[in-house]
């Protein structure tokens, strides 16, 4: 297939969907990966050249196994959206030390495993682009982000590690800190009280991921902070 390939790892119904559908817009074929291939199946019926393959990041051999599925069914990998996350709330007295490790899983385990698949493929096509979903509790710890927090904080070095290290063969890192709620359906329904404009958007999300993975390479963003008018910072 001719047309250059993005992973989406995380398809959910806001911040992912929507990224598949950017790139799918702009002539990608997309890869679109989550735990549940029913849904996959369905997103993967209205994009051109867009296929489901199931995907949990806190399976340690999954990465190797899906990235060379990928490279096989569409072609060798010229962007990475990391969009998967996971967050369990509460302080110390209260998070459970297995969701603590879980956060760290997904976060920023699953985050290295999927680099370490993808850069052969990368490396191969002489370049390309990861960027990841990121959070304010990679900044900052508050009170009921213990988890969440800890494992933001540590993919964002991380991520920054891999920039530093990958930057000169043209594979540009880039990190989103989402500062705010996105306009998920759900959450529009549980917040009645908020005008629109007070989420963040994840179609704008989405031109933010495609923007930064087609950044011309001598004039790299690595971080990139998105927040609606009323989020405190």
């Amino acid at each position: 297939m001719s047309k250059p390939v993005c992973v989406v790892i995380g398809v959910g119904p806001g911040n992912g969907t929507a990224i598949a559908k950017k790139f799918a817009e702009q002539g990608y074929a997309v890869a679109l990966c989550a735990r549940t291939e029913l849904k996959l199946n369905a997103l993967a019926k209205e994009l051109p050249d867009a296929a489901a393959f199931v995907y949990d990041v806190t399976d340690p051999e999954a990465a190797a196994r899906v990235f060379a599925d990928i490279e096989q069914s569409l072609g060798a990998v010229a962007v990475v959206a990391y969009n998967a996350g996971s967050g369990t709330w509460g302080n110390v007295d209260e998070v459970a030390v297995d969701s603590f490790q879980l956060s760290w899983e997904v976060n920023t385990r699953g985050l290295l495993l999927a680099v370490k698949a993808v850069l052969p493929q990368m490396r191969k096509r002489g370049g390309g682009a990861i960027v990841i979903t990121g959070a304010t509790a990679a900044l900052r710890g508050g009170l009921a982000s213990t988890a969440f927090a800890s494992a933001k904080a540590a993919q964002r070095s991380l991520a920054q590690s891999l920039a530093k290290q990958l930057g000169p063969e043209k594979i540009h890192i880039g990190y989103v800190v989402l500062d705010g709620m996105v306009d998920l359906e759900k959450t529009m329904t549980n917040i009645v009280d908020k005008p629109l404009d007070f989420f963040l958007s994840a179609e704008q999300i989405a031109e933010a991921f495609f923007y930064l993975a087609t950044q011309p390479e001598r004039a790299w963003t690595f971080e990139m902070d998105l927040r609606p008018y009323g989020e405190k910072w």
